[in-house]
């Protein structure tokens, strides 16, 4: 498909929704093709079709962005588990697959970056730095058309990785917060202590094209945060959450607790507190009535909740075909060929 699409910006100037799924690393994890712990994406180089198709499955649920899965494929966790000789492979199979989608499918790609484990606020980070910069020139040889970079909890590095990017990359930024139970000046914050609404304000003033948060909430405890943000931020805002039925009391996907034994969650048993479709329809409707225009979902995404999301801005991507439509059931339907005998009546189930 010959590339001549609008861009990130001028979507997001004509007053336009940008839908993003995230979430890859938990897609594969919950499919057994990525290890809980150190989270490396080892899947793009062991079954790179895989990451394709998913890619193309988002896309056809509603994503406007095909955000090429370089997340955590950074040489520090690469090194962790043993593969640093392979980080560049990593990089540039997920980035060049993106963009093979992006172009078929004619949405936006864009490369991303992340926090990197190793920024200390009292070093100069030149390790850090040289981090964002190799990512972000790999991304820039498939011709990205902007720049992820998120999931960062201090602020510092929030602003390395938005310097690296227009340095770098010379393409709009996406710069997203993680929200984790931090207690500044009675607000939720950084580890290097600014509220997260002055933190995003210092980044749009600094140039990023979009601010705001992802990750480790979910749509109830981040939209709180989210209010906050936008009467602080003038531009375009971003709210990613997690899928799952984070509370006041764990207000973090890795603080959840299982309600019949209290026990922790995180990492392999957060089913039994995810989200459902409903829960994003509502959280795109509130969206809207914020004014959060760059709009998606992190970890624990599934294509139906993008799918829900997309319907929540009255879109009908091609994964509609596919709705539930329980009058064809043989057990809830009405139709004249079902049998009696295994119809149910709601109202006695118990």
């Amino acid at each position: 498909m010959e590339k001549n699409i609008k861009g990130l910006v001028e979507r997001l100037q004509d007053g336009e929704n940008v839908i993003v799924a995230e979430g890859y690393l938990f897609v594969f994890q919950r499919r057994c093709y990525l290890k809980a712990g150190a989270f490396v994406p080892e899947v793009v180089l062991e079954h790179p079709q895989l990451v394709k198709e998913q890619y193309r499955e988002f896309v056809r649920a509603g994503s406007d962005v095909v955000l090429a899965f370089t997340y955590y494929a950074h040489r520090e966790k690469m090194r962790v588990i043993g593969r640093e000789n392979v980080v560049v492979e990593a990089n540039k199979t997920a980035l060049r697959l993106a963009r093979e989608v992006a172009d078929e499918t004619g949405t936006l790609m864009a490369g991303n970056i992340c926090n990197t484990t190793l920024y200390d606020k009292n070093d100069k980070n030149d390790d850090v730095m040289n981090i964002f910069k190799e990512q972000i020139e790999w991304a820039m040889e498939f011709n990205a058309d902007f720049i992820v970079g998120e999931t960062f909890n201090q602020h510092g590095e929030a602003m390395m990785a938005l310097e690296a990017i227009k340095t770098y990359g010379k393409v709009p930024a996406v710069i997203t917060m993680s929200s984790h139970k931090f207690n500044v000046n009675g607000d939720v914050g950084t580890m290097d202590g600014y509220t997260l609404q002055d933190c995003c304000k210092l980044l749009e003033d600094a140039g990023a094209a979009v601010v705001g948060l992802n990750c480790t909430r979910g749509p109830s405890t981040m939209l709180p945060i989210m209010e906050k943000i936008r009467k602080t931020c003038k531009g375009p805002i971003a709210a990613l959450p997690a899928a799952y039925r984070t509370t006041k009391e764990e207000p973090t996907y890795q603080s959840l607790t299982d309600p019949t034994d209290g026990t922790k969650l995180f990492p392999d048993d957060l089913e039994c507190r995810a989200s459902c479709c409903k829960d994003f329809f509502e959280f795109g409707k509130k969206c809207k009535e914020i004014g959060i225009q760059y709009v998606g979902i992190c970890c624990g995404n599934e294509s139906k909740f993008t799918r829900s999301l997309a319907e929540s801005f009255g879109r009908k991507p091609d994964a509609c075909r596919y709705n539930t439509d329980m009058s064809q059931s043989y057990v809830y339907g009405s139709g004249s060929s079902f049998k009696a005998c295994y119809t149910v009546d709601l109202k006695g189930v118990m």
